[in-house]
């Protein structure tokens, strides 16, 4: 079933074409990621199909009646409304028309607890949760989503993730995550050099068919080329044979050259900026604390940072990890404690406000000179500002350009240009990948993993994270710092074994309680109630769900020992499995709760 049908969609901005003729149909089941660079039109693709911008040509076809829902990359919101009744304004009652518990509950499995604050008061996570609560609670039957994963913490990140692979519900989305896009997708749609190319299965398979497509394209233009140059001896040899009668061949010259001009070279970010000496002492934390009223962020924290160290900051948001980077900064102050500070330690900070710093009112290139005139690239390379923007994709038509007139990736892009073009030693990076594009993504990463200093980044990006950092401070709350030893995903895989084994020991212990009579000790000291109807039909459905899972788990099990399956069918059923583990753990624990009240 077609949910929504586009035909030939042309948009441009005076004579810049950001996509010509393209089309589309997104069909109910589909899972739709957009991948582009920063500038090539992805937002305005989706607010044109929201109905936000207008475009030149071509038809947009929805199904008749169908619900659509669109998450903004920074939702509009009435500063004055309560997180309540913002996520209640387009709410679709259940069966017993609940609609206002229905986003009470919601907003509280965001960590959003104190309803009653308005939404100008609440920090950029908060609200961007508080919207998703809403797209969610008016029940689309298509979702549009711009960014979705920005400003959100690594666990709600999860969470959307798991929600979005079990829900049927059809998406189509713009997001730099590539955890996210490889999970979650079935399908991938690049928009290149203004035309559309799609491709049928996730992240991963997308980027293997989009070499194969790079390679066909460039055996072809060589082919063009050689044509070409065929052709170009033809017109200057023969400059009287250009009469009607060869009038085909100087039009399929011309046609040649155009179509020799396309470039199939990435346009990547070059950031290969020397970093400043750095010495063997870097910085060394002794006895730090820091709290906010009752609030602890930081307590008799010690820990000595070594030389070419990179960490990653995790935990959820209002824990304290911006926190921590301005008191190591100086930008706050310890309540006691403090840090001793290398002398060749050089700070290079991208702040997540850093970019409210620039004179929106100043030209690109005029806002780098103010920094330098020239940058010192290694012992033997001098850039001017402009070719040092150049390196940034900045073009010199770019950098004439109002940085109010730059979208979010551009200006993310050129305060990363004057974070780098300081020759820091020591980067602290708070939430970079936000509005980058994956391609410049990449290339920092490529950056920061041969950067001869030290790193400490804030980062949702668990791809990010993994590819970079060597340990993790993960921030527990109440002033709890942890220091694990490996990369993000490591961490949650011992993460996971650890609620697993926490949850096997409370069955274990919930059995010997039965065994031992020591229930019935339980009981009388607990308020004794009977299981209501409710209840009795959840146990009932309970056990029905159970039998089917563990026959579903038996056949799965069945076929991986088998040697018969192919891959693609041993990858599915892998996962399929630890997703059936984990449910039938939840469901048995509520089986035994609810035995528990019964006997």
């Amino acid at each position: 079933m077609i949910y929504l049908q586009i035909e030939e969609l042309t948009k441009s901005f005076g004579d810049r074409i950001l996509f010509e003729e393209v089309s589309l149909g997104v069909f109910q089941g589909d899972k739709i990621g957009i991948v582009a660079p920063n500038g090539a039109g992805k937002t305005t693709f989706l607010n044109i199909l929201a109905g936000r911008e207008d475009y030149d040509s071509g038809k947009i076809t929805f199904r008749n009646g169908i619900r659509v829902g669109y998450l903004e990359q920074l939702p509009p919101f009435d500063p004055d409304m309560n997180a309540l009744d913002y996520a209640s304004l387009d709410v679709k009652d259940d069966e017993e028309g609940n609609g206002v518990d229905l986003a009470r509950q919601l907003l509280t499995q965001f960590h959003i607890t104190d309803l009653e604050t308005p939404m100008g008061r609440m920090s950029g996570g908060q609200t961007k949760r508080a919207a998703l609560a809403r797209v969610l609670l008016s029940k689309p039957e298509l979702l549009i989503l711009d960014e979705p994963t920005n400003h959100l913490d690594i666990d709600m990140i999860e969470w959307l993730e798991n929600y979005f692979m079990r829900q049927k519900i059809t998406l189509l989305m713009v997001t730099h995550d590539r955890y996210f896009l490889d999970k979650v997708c079935n399908k991938i749609i690049e928009f290149d050099r203004g035309h559309l190319y799609t491709y049928d299965g996730n992240y991963d398979y997308y980027l293997t068919k989009r070499e194969e497509r790079h390679e066909i394209m460039s055996a072809e233009l060589a082919k063009v080329k050689n044509l070409l140059r065929t052709e170009l001896e033809w017109m200057r040899r023969q400059p009287q044979a250009r009469g009607s009668k060869a009038k085909y061949r100087i039009d399929n010259f011309h046609d040649l050259e155009k179509r020799s001009h396309v470039n199939l070279n990435e346009r990547n970010v070059s950031l290969n900026v020397k970093s400043s000496y750095i010495g063997s002492k870097i910085f060394e934390a002794k006895g730090v604390s820091k709290s906010f009223g009752d609030k602890k962020i930081l307590e008799d924290w010690n820990y000595t940072f070594a030389r070419y160290e990179k960490v990653g900051i995790v935990g959820d948001n209002g824990t304290g990890k911006t926190t921590f980077i301005k008191l190591l900064l100086g930008l706050l102050t310890p309540d006691k404690g403090g840090f001793d500070i290398g002398e060749t330690v050089k700070w290079g900070y991208y702040s997540q406000e850093g970019m409210t710093d620039f004179d929106e009112k100043k030209k690109v290139i005029d806002a780098v000179r103010e920094i330098a005139e020239v940058v010192q690239i290694d012992e033997k390379r001098r850039l001017t500002a402009s070719q040092f923007l150049s390196h940034f994709l900045f073009t010199p038509e770019t950098q004439q350009k109002y940085i109010y007139k730059l979208s979010g990736g551009e200006r993310r892009r050129l305060y990363l240009a004057t974070v780098l073009m300081r020759s820091p030693n020591f980067l602290i990076l708070d939430e970079p990948t936000n509005d980058l594009d994956i391609m410049t993504l990449a290339v920092l990463e490529d950056y920061l993993v041969n950067f001869k200093g030290c790193v400490i980044v804030v980062s949702h990006d668990r791809f990010f994270l993994d590819r970079i950092v060597d340990h993790l401070f993960v921030f527990k709350g109440d002033g709890v710092v942890r220091d694990f030893p490996g990369d993000y995903s490591t961490y949650r895989h011992c993460v996971a074994e650890e609620e697993r084994e926490r949850r096997e020991a409370q069955k274990a212990a919930a059995s010997k309680c039965a065994d031992t009579g020591a229930k019935q000790t339980w009981r009388k000291q607990e308020s004794v109630r009977k299981l209501s109807y409710k209840e009795k039909r959840e146990m009932e459905s309970l056990e029905r769900e159970l039998e089917a899972l563990n026959s579903e788990r038996q056949q799965i099990e069945t076929l991986l020992s088998s040697g018969t399956a192919d891959t693609a069918a041993i990858t599915s059923a892998s996962q399929r499995i630890g997703e059936l583990i984990d449910t039938i753990d939840e469901k048995e624990m509520r089986l035994l709760e609810l035995m528990e009240i019964e006997s």
